[in-house]
């Protein structure tokens, strides 16, 4: 595929994103569908399976990059361990 397919697909999947179950995160509806069907309704249950989304029934592997990226720019990332106590 072209890399403006990929962009024009990002695109709309931008505007088309919708708040769901997890504050902070938006996704397709159909998105939100699937994760649903599979139980998982919070960060902690996305993060756990984030490497493994496209494994799980109706998403691939572009709708899976799509909510990695998303859960990516929605959570801060991890504090390096403080050496102060």
């Amino acid at each position: 595929m072209s890399k403006s397919y990929y962009r024009n697909s990002r695109a709309y999947y931008r505007n088309h994103a919708h708040e769901g179950d997890i504050p902070g995160l938006r996704l397709p509806r159909y998105a939100w569908e699937m994760l649903h069907e599979q139980g998982i309704t919070t960060l902690d249950q996305l993060r756990a399976v984030a490497d493994r989304l496209h494994k799980l029934p109706g998403i691939g592997t572009k709708t899976a990059q799509l909510i990695r990226e998303e859960l990516a720019r929605a959570t801060p990332p991890e504090a390096p361990p403080s050496d102060k106590e």
